[in-house]
């Protein structure tokens, strides 16, 4: 299992949010790259990245930030927010990113998350983000009535690289991850599932790693807060 440290970007900043609450941001770094930079050098696999700004003006707006930490790094970083057209997903793919996250464009626009499936094999992971089973959009201001499980089986045959499910109530808050909900919709799709959301204790990541069906974990809070060692984690999970 894959554990993924987290960079949120709010103007400029590595903050976390609590509960998707863009008033409720905690600077945790006001320079990204170097916070990029000492995840890498615990020995980190891979980077989140997520442009929280470009998840409600629906178009990318912490570039210069994600741009400094791709040359200040080496390892491999997924990106989302905002992400909602294939010339955008063209762009971060040829500025080197790895992996773009598709989000709200998943809900509303899913022959483009086919399209870039397609175009780009490996490259593409669809983000679902929660509340109570039902899938939220536009950086989670706006609730539906689809259910996670259904989105996820609409992707099952488009080669998308992985789902990353977020459940909105435990993002942030410490109170560990949605273990129950994360392994039921990792049985069913096929599609590598990457658990998010409060993740926050090195039994939070065992215990996700023992369901044997999650593919990855995504910490942010517990790991500037120091409630989660990286190097730890990493060899825990080796």
């Amino acid at each position: 299992m894959i554990l993924y440290p987290a960079i949120d970007l709010k103007d400029g900043n590595a903050v976390r949010l609590l509960r998707g609450e863009m008033s409720e941001a905690t600077v945790f770094n006001t320079d990204p790259a170097a916070q990029a930079l000492a995840f890498e050098q615990a020995g980190c696999q891979w980077l989140h990245l997520v442009d929280l700004n470009g998840a409600f003006a629906g178009e990318p707006v912490n570039g210069a930030a994600v741009e400094a930490i791709l040359k200040a790094t080496s390892v491999p970083a997924q990106l989302g927010g905002g992400i909602r057209d294939m010339a955008t997903i063209e762009t971060w793919l040829e500025k080197g990113i790895a992996r773009v996250i598709l989000g709200t464009a998943a809900v509303e626009d899913p022959d483009l998350v086919r399209e870039a499936a397609r175009s780009f094999p490996g490259k593409i992971a669809v983000g679902i983000d929660a509340r109570k089973g039902r899938v939220a959009t536009k950086g989670w201001a706006e609730e539906t009535d689809v259910m996670v499980t259904d989105l996820a089986k609409a992707f099952e045959d488009a080669g998308v690289a992985a789902i990353i499910y977020t459940d909105i109530d435990r993002d942030g808050a410490m109170g560990g991850p949605n273990i129950q909900a994360t392994a039921e919709l990792a049985r069913a799709t096929s599609i590598p599932v990457i658990a998010s959301g409060g993740v926050s204790s090195m039994l939070d990541l065992v215990s996700l790693k023992e369901t044997g069906v999650i593919a990855g974990a995504i910490s942010g809070r517990a790991l500037y807060d120091g409630a989660l060692d990286l190097r730890d984690a990493l060899a825990a999970l080796a």
